[in-house]
C-alpha cells in the first residue's frame, strides 16, 4: 500500500511536493531540515536567523521558535509553546500551550493546542491532537524503530520516529502514539489509549479494539476550531 497516499491528500501542506516524493512513510522524516531551508520563503519575514513566519500567523511573545522552521498564513502559536527547529507548521495550524515540535511537518489546520509532544512525526491536515496526547518516539530499549504494517514490519533504520497522523484524524486526550505508529484518515483514538502499530482510516481505537467508526458516531463531520 501506498501510505502516504492513504494518509495524506495533496495541497494541504507547503512541504507536499517534498512528502509526496517519498514511498515510505519513514522516508519522510530525514530531509526536514534541509526541506525548511529550501521551501519558498517569498511573502515571509525571516524573525531572525533560520526563522520564517507568515505576517498573518499570530506568535505569543512568550512561544519559542527554534531554527529552523517556518510559520505559515494564519497559524497560531500560542503561550509557551516549544518549536525546537526542524518544523514545518501549516497554514491555520495551531500549536498551543506547553506544546513542543521537533523534527516534524504539521500540515494546514491541523491543531496541537494543550500539553503535547510531538517529535519525528507528520501530521496531516485538520488532524487534532487532544490535550495530553504524544508521540513517543524512542522505543524503551533505543533500538532502531521497526513500524508495524498490515503488509509487514519495517524497520526503519532510526532510532527516533513518532506517528503518522492522517487527514482529520482524532486522538484522544492523553492517549500515546507509540514510535512508529500509523493513525489512517478520518480515524479516531479514544482518550488514555496506548497505540502501536497501524489504525485503518475510518476506524476508531478503543482499547484494544479497532473499530469501523460509522458504528459508533456515525457521518463523518467538518471538524470544529480548537478550543
Amino acid at each position: 500500500m501506498n501510505w502516504i497516499a492513504e494518509l495524506f491528500a495533496p495541497g494541504h501542506s507547503i512541504a507536499w511536493d517534498y512528502i509526496s516524493s517519498f514511498s515510505l512513510l519513514h522516508e519522510m522524516l530525514q530531509g526536514i531540515h534541509d526541506l525548511v531551508l529550501s521551501l519558498d520563503k517569498e511573502g515571509y519575514e525571516e524573525i531572525r536567523e533560520g526563522v520564517w513566519v507568515s505576517p498573518s500567523a499570530v506568535i505569543a511573545p512568550t512561544a519559542f521558535l527554534g531554527s529552523p522552521c517556518i510559520i505559515g498564513d494564519g497559524a497560531e502559536i500560542r503561550h509557551g509553546a516549544f518549536i525546537r527547529g526542524d518544523a514545518v507548521i501549516g497554514a491555520g495550524a495551531v500549536i498551543g500551550n506547553s506544546v513542543e515540535v521537533k523534527n516534524a511537518i504539521i500540515s494546514d489546520h491541523a491543531e496541537i493546542p494543550h500539553f503535547n509532544y510531538v517529535g519525528d512525526s507528520i501530521l496531516g491536515y485538520r488532524a487534532h491532537m487532544g490535550a495530553g496526547s504524544i508521540t513517543s518516539n524512542v522505543r524503551s530499549d533505543r533500538n532502531d524503530v521497526i513500524m508495524h504494517l498490515p503488509e509487514g514490519d519495517v524497520d526503519t533504520g532510526r532510532m527516533k520516529v513518532g506517528a503518522f497522523i492522517g487527514d482529520r484524524a482524532e486522538i484522544g486526550c492523553n492517549a500515546v502514539l507509540n514510535p512508529g505508529t500509523v493513525i489512517g484518515h478520518d480515524s479516531v483514538v479514544y482518550p488514555l489509549s496506548s497505540v502501536r502499530g497501524t489504525v485503518p482510516s475510518m476506524m476508531i481505537a478503543k482499547g484494544r479494539e479497532i473499530i469501523p467508526r460509522e458504528r459508533i458516531q456515525g457521518p463523518l463531520k467538518e471538524p470544529q476550531s480548537s478550543p
